[in-house]
C-alpha cells in the first residue's frame, strides 16, 4: 500500500508541473485503503480551496454521522515547522481535535491541539532531484500513527463546559472561515447566503454588515441544530434537523430548509456536519440537567450560552452584557409585578389572571417571560389544582404572553428554552402550537411586505404578526432588560416621532413644561430610552398597565432626561425606583466608602423601575429606594424582597429637573437661578480632537518636527509610516492622501503650536486640518490671535467624588485636558476676528461676556467692571471648596452656575484671589520664585522610571537616584479633573530624561499656593450667597 502510494507521488513530482492539488488523489486513496484493511468503511472528502481560509484539505468520516478527523496538506518539501506556527494551522488546531499536517512525505498527528506523533515515510529530494522513487521508511510507525488517527472518537460523555467550548470553536470557524468567505465570494453574484444577508439587512437590521451577518447566521445554525437535537429521538444528523424544527417557527425552518435540504458548498457542509457530530455524541438533556445539579440556577440554557459566548467571542459577550439578566433581578421584578397586579389592579390571580397580557420587547433568551410563566403556573395550580393546568398553558400562556427579539441566535435559544420549560411544567408543544416570540425590531413599525427571496417568505409573515401586537394588541404588562447603547442604530422616522412628539397623549421627552430642552440631546437616543418610550406609549394607549424594567440608571438625575422624567410622571400614577448603583464609570462607592459592585458584568450603573397607570390618572407619586454593596449582597436582597417589602421612600420631583432621586430642593431653587458659565461666555466650544494624538502631539517641538518630516518624505513607503506610528485610514482621513497634500504644502513649518494637553502640561501640536480631525479651527484662532485667557471645564462629570474640574489656559486646548472621561469646553475671555474680517477702524478684539451681565454689574456696582475682573471672580468662585462641596451634585450634571454677589467688596476680594490663581496656574506668578520643593540626587541617570511618593520624607522619587524633596502630601494628592497632577506629569514622561526639574517644582509650588488661596476664598464665600444679583 505504501509502496504504491510512494510511486504515485514520486511520478507526480517527476512531471515537474505538479501543484499541491496534484497529489490529493494519491493521498485520498491511501486514506481510504487504510481502514478497509480493518474492515471499516470510510469516506474521504477532498475540499479544495482558493485561499488559506476555509476548512482543511481533507475530511475523513464514516459517511453518516461520525467524523474521524481532518488532514491539511502542503506541497512536498514545504517546511512544516514554519507551517506549524502559522495562523492558519493555529486556527485548525484550535477547532479540530484530530488533525494531520503533511507534505505527503512527512505526517504529523495532533490531538486537541498538541503534537502527539510524527513520521517520515520517504525523502522528497529523492524524487525531485534524483528523479527516482524514494524508499519507503518507517512503515510500522506510519501504520501506528494512522491507527491513532482512525481510532479517534468524540467523547461519549461531554461535560456542559466541554460541549459549550467545542461548539464555540467550531461556530467561530464557521463564522470566520466559511460564512464570511462565501459571502465575499458571492458579493458579485446572487448566491443563497447573499440572499439571506440582503433580506436580513433590508427587512430586519438596517446597517447590518457581512461580518455581523456571518456571526448571527453561524450562531443560528449551531443553536438551531442544538434545538433540533433536544427534540430528536435516536439518530440525528444535519439532514434530519429540518424535521425537528417546529413548523410554527417559520424563520428557523426557512434557514434549515437550506441547511438540511439545500445544496451547501463543500466547505459549509463539512463544518456543519462536524457541529452536528459533536451534538450527536452528546447527551444534551443530561448536560442541561447538570447545570441544575451544579447549582448554576434555574436557567441552564442561558448559562450554557454564556459559557459558549465566553469561548466564541469574549469581546462580544463583554460588549453586550449578553442576553442574560441575573436571576435575582428577574425574580424581584416578576414577583413585584405579580403582587402589583393583585394589589393595584384587583387581579386576584396576578400573572395567572385571564385579563393579563404580557410583553417582553427585548426578550433575548426569554428570561423574563420564562420566570413569569413559572410563577403564573404555580399560582394557577396552587389555587385551582393540576387538572386544568394544560388548558391554562394552552389558552392563556400561549395566547396572551408575547416577546420580541431582533437577533436570530437568542431567538432560536428562546424558543428552545420555552419548549423545555413547558415540558417541565407538564405541557408538550403540539404541531400547531408556538410561543409568541417574534423575530422583529421592536422599534420599527413598518411591516415587511412579501419578500422576493424564495427562502425567507416567513420573515414577512412573522413581521405581520409582530406588527399586530405592536399596533393593536392592548398589553397590560411590559417587562424586560432593554439594550443600552448610547449610539443607537435604531434611528427611523417612527422612533424619532415617538421621542419628540406628544404621541397618543404621552408628552415628548424633548420638552419640559411645553418648552424645548434647548441643548444637544444625544443621550435621549440611547436604546433603553427608546424601549422605555415604546412601553410608555403602549400602556398610555391601552389606558392602564405596568412597565417593569431594569435599565441604565442615568435617566434618574441627568438634566438631559428631565423632559423624559416629567413625561413619565404625566403618564403614570405611581413610579417605583430601586437604584442598584454599581457604576464603575463614575467610581461609585457605598456611603461608607467601601466597594460597590454591579449586578451585571458591566460598568454602567443600573436601576429597576416599575411604572403603574390606572384608567383614571392621578397626580404621580414617585417612590425611591437604593441598594449599595457587593453583588452578592444585592442578590440576597433581591431574592428576599419585592416591591412591597423593599422600603421605598416617597420623593417629590420638582421643576426644573424632576429628579427621580432624593434632592435638597431648596438648594435647587436658588442655584438654578444663577447664571451658567455658558450664559456668561456665549461663545464656547469643545476642545480639539486629533484622532491621532500620539503622532500629531509631542512633548517637544523637535521630536514632532522629526515625525512630520518623515511623514512628508514620500520615499518612505506608506506601510512603514503606518506601522511605525500606528496610523490607519479612517472614514474621513486617508494616510496616502494626507502625505501627498502635506508634502506639497510649503507652509508646513507654520503649523506647530503649543497646546494645553493636560494640567500644567503644555505640549506641541501639528495644527492643520490635514492631520487633525476636529481642530475647531474657526474657534481656536481666538487663542492664537493675541493675548487671551480661556476657562476649560466640562459640562458633566462621569465620576463620583468632589468636583475639581476647572483650569485656565492661554493656549488652544485638547478635549480631555481637564476631565479624563468627559469632553471639556473652552470658554475664551476675548474673541478675535479672522484676518480677513478685521475692521481697522475698531479694536481688534471683543469681549466674550454676555452684554446683559456686563451692564448689570456696572449698574449694581456703580462703576466699570473690567472683563478680566469678571473672569477672575468666576475663577475664584470655581475654586471655592465650600461651593464645590455644597453643589457637587449639580456641578456633576451641568455647567457650573455662578453666584454674583451684590457686595462689591466681596466681589473684588474674590476676583483678586482668582487672579492669583490664574497667574499660578499659567505658571506666570511671582509667587513661584521662592519654592519649598528642591530637586535632589546624584548620578548619571535622570530618566523617569519607577516613580513613588514617600509621605514620611515628603519625597517624590523619579528613580532610585533622584527625587523631589518638600512635596507635602496634600500637594502630591492634589487632583484637577480626572488627573492627580503631580503623578500624571511624571507618568507621561516615564522612560524620558527629566530635562527641566524647575517646571515640576513650579507645578508643586503652584498647587501649594492654590490650597492656601482656596482656604482664603472659603472664608469669604458664605457671604457671597447672602445677597446674590438677580439678572
Amino acid at each position: 500500500m505504501l509502496k504504491a502510494y510512494m510511486k504515485e507521488i514520486a511520478d507526480t513530482t517527476k512531471r515537474g508541473d505538479a501543484r499541491e492539488e496534484s497529489y490529493y488523489g494519491s493521498l485520498a486513496d491511501l486514506l481510504s485503503d487504510f481502514p478497509l484493511e480493518e474492515g471499516r468503511a470510510t469516506d474521504v472528502t477532498t475540499l479544495p480551496k482558493k485561499t488559506d481560509a476555509g476548512n482543511p484539505d481533507f475530511r475523513v468520516w464514516d459517511g453518516d454521522h461520525f467524523i474521524v478527523g481532518y488532514i491539511e496538506a502542503k506541497t512536498p518539501g514545504t517546511n512544516l515547522d514554519q507551517i506549524e506556527t502559522s495562523e492558519q494551522l493555529e486556527r485548525y488546531l484550535n477547532t479540530f481535535p484530530n488533525l494531520i499536517l503533511t507534505d505527503f512525505y512527512e505526517f504529523r498527528l495532533y490531538r486537541e491541539g498538541q503534537l502527539i506523533d510524527r513520521v517520515t515515510i520517504g525523502r522528497h529530494f529523492t524524487a525531485r532531484q534524483l528523479k527516482t522513487t524514494p524508499v519507503v521508511e518507517n512503515a510500522d510507525e506510519f501504520e501506528a500513527l494512522m491507527a491513532k488517527f482512525f481510532a479517534f472518537k468524540l467523547p461519549k460523555s461531554f461535560t456542559a463546559e466541554k460541549l459549550a467550548v467545542d461548539l464555540a470553536k467550531r461556530t467561530r470557524f464557521l463564522r470566520d472561515q466559511v460564512v464570511a468567505e462565501e459571502l465575499r465570494d458571492e458579493s458579485t453574484g446572487g448566491g443563497d447566503l447573499s440572499g439571506f444577508f440582503n433580506a436580513f439587512k433590508q427587512y430586519l437590521i438596517a446597517g447590518l454588515t457581512q461580518e455581523q451577518f456571518a456571526d448571527l447566521y453561524s450562531q443560528t445554525i449551531t443553536y438551531g441544530l442544538f434545538a433540533a437535537k433536544t427534540r430528536a429521538e435516536g439518530h440525528f444528523n444535519r439532514k434530519l434537523a429540518f424535521d425537528y424544527i417546529p413548523s410554527t417557527i417559520g424563520i428557523l425552518r426557512d434557514v434549515f430548509r437550506f441547511i438540511s435540504l439545500g445544496e451547501l458548498s463543500p466547505q459549509m457542509e463539512v463544518i456543519v456536519d462536524d457541529i452536528t457530530a459533536v451534538l450527536n455524541a452528546a447527551d444534551i438533556n443530561s448536560i442541561l440537567d447538570q447545570y441544575y445539579k451544579e447549582g448554576k440556577g434555574e436557567d441552564p440554557i442561558v448559562h450554557f450560552y454564556e459559557t459558549f459566548l465566553n469561548e466564541y467571542d469574549p469581546e462580544t459577550r463583554e460588549r453586550r452584557g449578553v442576553y442574560y439578566t441575573p436571576e435575582p433581578v428577574v425574580k424581584y421584578i416578576v414577583r413585584s409585578v405579580h403582587q402589583l397586579l393583585k394589589d393595584k389592579f384587583d387581579l386576584r390571580d396576578g400573572l395567572a389572571d385571564p385579563k393579563v397580557t404580557l410583553l417582553d420587547p427585548a426578550a433575548g433568551t426569554l428570561t423574563f417571560p420564562a420566570e413569569a410563566i413559572k410563577l403564573a403556573v404555580v399560582e394557577y395550580v396552587e389555587k385551582y389544582g393540576e387538572g386544568g393546568k394544560k388548558g391554562f398553558i394552552r389558552d392563556q400562556i400561549l395566547k396572551n404572553y408575547y416577546a420580541f427579539e431582533l437577533m436570530m441566535a437568542p431567538y432560536a435559544i428562546g424558543h428552545m428554552k420555552i419548549s423545555i420549560l413547558l415540558e417541565s411544567l407538564g405541557y408538550k408543544l403540539q404541531a400547531d402550537d408556538r410561543f409568541q416570540l417574534y423575530l422583529t425590531n421592536t422599534l420599527e413599525m413598518e411591516e415587511i411586505d412579501q419578500i422576493g427571496f424564495p427562502g425567507l417568505h416567513s420573515l414577512s409573515e412573522e413581521s405581520q404578526l409582530a406588527g399586530k401586537v405592536k399596533k393593536e394588541e392592548p398589553i397590560l404588562v411590559i417587562m424586560g432588560n432593554p439594550p443600552y447603547s448610547g449610539i443607537s442604530s435604531n434611528i427611523n422616522d417612527w422612533t424619532e416621532e415617538l421621542l419628540k412628539t406628544d404621541i397618543d397623549g404621552a408628552q415628548s421627552y424633548y420638552k419640559v413644561d411645553g418648552k424645548p430642552l434647548g441643548e444637544k440631546k444625544v443621550w435621549l437616543q440611547d436604546d433603553y430610552v427608546k424601549f422605555m418610550r415604546f412601553a410608555q406609549w403602549k400602556i398610555h394607549k391601552a389606558g392602564k398597565g405596568i412597565v417593569a424594567m431594569i435599565t441604565n440608571h442615568s435617566y434618574l438625575d441627568n438634566p438631559t432626561f428631565r423632559g423624559m422624567r416629567q413625561s413619565l410622571m404625566k403618564t403614570f400614577d405611581e413610579i417605583y425606583i430601586l437604584d442598584l448603583h454599581g457604576n464603575s464609570l463614575i467610581k461609585e462607592t457605598t456611603p461608607d466608602g467601601s466597594k460597590d459592585e454591579n449586578v451585571f458584568d458591566i460598568r454602567q450603573g443600573v436601576a429597576i423601575a416599575l411604572f403603574l397607570k390606572n384608567i383614571i390618572h392621578k397626580d404621580s407619586k414617585v417612590k425611591h429606594a437604593e441598594k449599595y454593596g457587593t453583588r452578592e449582597t444585592k442578590y440576597k436582597y433581591l431574592i428576599s424582597h419585592n416591591i412591597i417589602s423593599a422600603g421605598y421612600d416617597e420623593i417629590d420631583p420638582k421643576a426644573p429637573y424632576f429628579f427621580f432621586i432624593p434632592r435638597y430642593t431648596d438648594d435647587i431653587q436658588h442655584y438654578s437661578s444663577w447664571l451658567s458659565v455658558d450664559t456668561v461666555f456665549p461663545l464656547n466650544i469643545t476642545g480639539i480632537v486629533t484622532a491621532r494624538d500620539r503622532f500629531v502631539i509631542g512633548l517637544t517641538k523637535q521630536e514632532l518636527e522629526l515625525r512630520i518630516m518623515q511623514f512628508r518624505n514620500l520615499s518612505i513607503p506608506n506601510e512603514v509610516i503606518s506601522q511605525t506610528y500606528g496610523l490607519k485610514n479612517t472614514r474621513g482621513w486617508d494616510l496616502s492622501s494626507a502625505r501627498k497634500e502635506l508634502a506639497n504644502d510649503n507652509n508646513w513649518q507654520n503649523y506647530f503650536q503649543k497646546i494645553f494637553y493636560r494640567p500644567f502640561d503644555i505640549r506641541y501640536i501639528f495644527y492643520t486640518p490635514i492631520m487633525v480631525d476636529w481642530g475647531r479651527n474657526d474657534f481656536m484662532h481666538h487663542m492664537l490671535s493675541g493675548e487671551n485667557y480661556a476657562l476649560v471645564l466640562p459640562k458633566r462629570v462621569e465620576y463620583v467624588g468632589s468636583w475639581q474640574n476647572a483650569l485656565v489656559t492661554d493656549k488652544i486646548s485638547e478635549h480631555v485636558a481637564v476631565s479624563l472621561k468627559t469632553t471639556d469646553y473652552h470658554f475664551p475671555l476675548y474673541v478675535f476676528p479672522k484676518e480677513e474680517q478685521i475692521d481697522w477702524t475698531r479694536t481688534s478684539k471683543t469681549v466674550n461676556i454676555n452684554e446683559l451681565i456686563l451692564n448689570t454689574l456696572n449698574e449694581k456696582y456703580d462703576r466699570q467692571v473690567t472683563p478680566e475682573k469678571i473672569f477672575s471672580y468666576i475663577y475664584g468662585i470655581l475654586y471655592s471648596d465650600y461651593y464645590r462641596a455644597k453643589y457637587v451634585d449639580f456641578l456633576r450634571m451641568d455647567f457650573p452656575r455662578i453666584p454674583f454677589t451684590l457686595n462689591y467688596t466681596f466681589f473684588t476680594e474674590i476676583a483678586r484671589l482668582g487672579q492669583r490663581l490664574i497667574d499660578l496656574h499659567l505658571l506666570k506668578s511671582p509667587e513661584l520664585a521662592q519654592p519649598n520643593v528642591k530637586f535632589q540626587g546624584q548620578g548619571e541617570d535622570l530618566t523617569v522610571g519607577r516613580r513613588r511618593y514617600d509621605e514620611e520624607t515628603e519625597r517624590v522619587y523619579i528613580n532610585k537616584d533622584y527625587y523631589f524633596e518638600g512635596v507635602a502630601p496634600e500637594v502630591w494628592a492634589y487632583q484637577i479633573g480626572g488627573y492627580q497632577v503631580m503623578d500624571k506629569y511624571l507618568k507621561d514622561r516615564k522612560g524620558r530624561r527629566m530635562e527641566d526639574p524647575r517646571h515640576y517644582i513650579h507645578i508643586a509650588t503652584a498647587l501649594e499656593k492654590t490650597i492656601e488661596i482656596q482656604a482664603e476664598i472659603d472664608a469669604i464665600y458664605p457671604e457671597v450667597e447672602k445677597d446674590v444679583i438677580q439678572f
